[in-house]
């Protein structure tokens, strides 16, 4: 008979060999839980093994003997074997290891992914300055700037594609398909003579592979770390400040020797290498049970979400446009020589890469979200200085500080985007729709300025227009943080975060 769970223990009494005790003879509110059990020669005979385990071997259960007998029960069977469903074991695992080799081998891996990114489009500012004064000196300073926007947007735009891609589990295709449009794109410039030929190759081609790289190199991180989270993005998003370091020096170096064209196909032959060592590293550890959607639009329901999507729309507009034009300013004002003035994208991109490793450091402690707010604010102010930087040393300061303070933009949109996630299985998709919005910022950002520029014949324009527009972060970043803060004073649960944002 089942023996009820009880509690304390009353006495033992002898009963006839082959009868049942009555429960209430054995267990009076006991904690135990409920066996089969009969009596059998003055013991107690449980079908259950786990009775042998030492927390019923103490008082006041000393002198049961339990036995497992053959002849009176039957043998459970044994659990049927797991499948060896791939993605069965990989939602099984729901805590991030937050470190351990093959966490760190992703970081490597989507740190190579930034590399090929983020660093081509950072690298454009030296393209730029090569396109006015040779290759496309024809065309006015505004047409010039749409290829490089629209690589940028391109990269931006094609995450709310990415993204749920990713969330179903392509992960492998997005890389391998945008590693190769870059390498195809860079193969196609290098042949290229007019305006729409670099259009096509330069801006759309390597501005689709850029997008397709984004998203995985964001996104899987999140599944291999929780505390060091912050600290990882950014040592993954310093790939691109990396890229935009040495892809503009070995551009400018290789140019004048060997020509254009195979300067650039050896940019392409350093994509294909690393991103070949990306995609032999990285591992998705989860893949989402559920199909996504392109977008989700409950997520604009959330004022914190949708705020921080309109403050990075606002950053992306100002965000480029020192780093498109510092080159054609410095020889524009005579400021510096051509060779240095060459090497002051390189110069801006170098100082960005502690701007997203320290920013990556302090959130944890201080919350993403202040970070990118000060960044914003000393970002803005550093783009109305440079009204009054006419000489080698002021604008060789101005690069290193807004390099420095403009890498959160890269490193921590994503972090504080997690924060704002409740679900982690649509972080892709959330990706995804709030890059189209920075997309669209960078999309007006650089054509406007060299429209300006073209139609001013001065930079002070340019400037304005880039400081002002970065200092709109600082407006829908306070907003957040005010709202919020009324949320817990109100005690309002009108949205949840997964980790302090502010």
């Amino acid at each position: 008979m089942a023996v009820p769970a009880g509690g304390a223990w009353m006495f033992w009494s002898r009963a006839p060999t082959g009868r049942a005790l009555p429960a209430e003879f054995l267990f009076q509110n006991s904690k135990r839980p409920p066996c089969e059990c009969v009596v059998k020669k003055n013991s107690i005979v449980a079908a259950d093994s786990r009775y042998h385990s030492e927390q019923y071997r103490s008082p006041p259960y000393i002198g049961l003997e339990r036995q497992q007998s053959t002849n009176t029960m039957e043998k459970p069977e044994p659990p049927k074997k797991a499948k060896s469903n791939i993605i069965e074991q990989s939602t099984a695992y729901t805590t991030p290891p937050n470190g351990g080799l093959r966490a760190w081998l992703q970081v490597a891996g989507s740190f190579f992914l930034f590399f090929n990114s983020w660093g081509t489009v950072n690298t454009y500012g030296a393209f730029q300055t090569y396109y006015e004064i040779g290759l496309l000196k024809a065309q006015s300073r505004s047409d010039i700037s749409w290829i490089g926007a629209i690589q940028a947007f391109l990269l931006l735009l094609i995450g709310v594609i990415a993204g749920p891609l990713y969330d179903s589990g392509y992960f492998y295709i997005l890389i391998i398909t945008g590693s190769a449009l870059i390498v195809v794109g860079f193969m196609a410039l290098s042949v290229c003579t007019s305006y729409w030929q670099v259009l096509l190759a330069q801006a759309f081609c390597i501005g689709l592979g850029n997008g397709c790289l984004y998203i995985p190199s964001v996104a899987i991180i999140p599944q291999y770390f929780s505390s060091r989270r912050p600290i990882a993005i950014a040592i993954a998003a310093s790939g691109s400040s990396l890229g935009g370091v040495l892809y503009p020096i070995i551009f400018r170096q290789l140019q004048p020797r060997i020509g254009f064209g195979w300067a650039t196909r050896a940019l392409g032959l350093i994509v294909l290498v690393t991103t070949v060592f990306s995609l032999c590293v990285m591992r998705v550890r989860q893949i989402p049970k559920h199909k996504r959607v392109l977008a989700e639009s409950s997520a604009f329901k959330e004022i914190p979400y949708t705020l921080f999507c309109v403050a990075m729309f606002f950053g992306y507009i100002g965000l480029f446009n020192p780093i498109f034009y510092i080159e054609a300013y410095a020889i524009h004002k005579h400021a510096v020589g051509e060779p240095l003035a060459f090497y002051l994208v390189s110069i801006l991109n170098a100082a960005s890469v502690p701007g997203r490793i320290i920013p990556g450091l302090l959130a944890p402690r201080f919350g993403p979200l202040n970070i990118l707010l000060a960044s914003a604010i000393i970002s803005g102010i550093l783009a109305l200085c440079w009204i009054a930087i006419t000489d080698s040393g002021g604008l060789i300061a101005f690069a290193v500080l807004y390099g420095f303070f403009s890498g959160a933009f890269v490193a921590l949109p994503a972090v504080a985007l997690t924060a704002l996630t409740p679900n982690l299985e649509t972080l892709g998709t959330r990706l995804g729709m709030c890059s189209v919005l920075c997309g669209l910022g960078s999309l007006c950002g650089s054509p406007v300025a060299g429209a300006i520029l073209d139609n001013t014949g001065s930079y002070l324009g340019v400037q304005l227009y880039s400081g002002l527009s970065i200092g709109a972060t600082e407006i829908d970043s306070n907003r957040i943080i005010l709202h919020y803060l009324l949320n817990m004073i109100l005690k309002a649960d009108t949205f949840a975060i997964n980790e302090p944002i502010y």
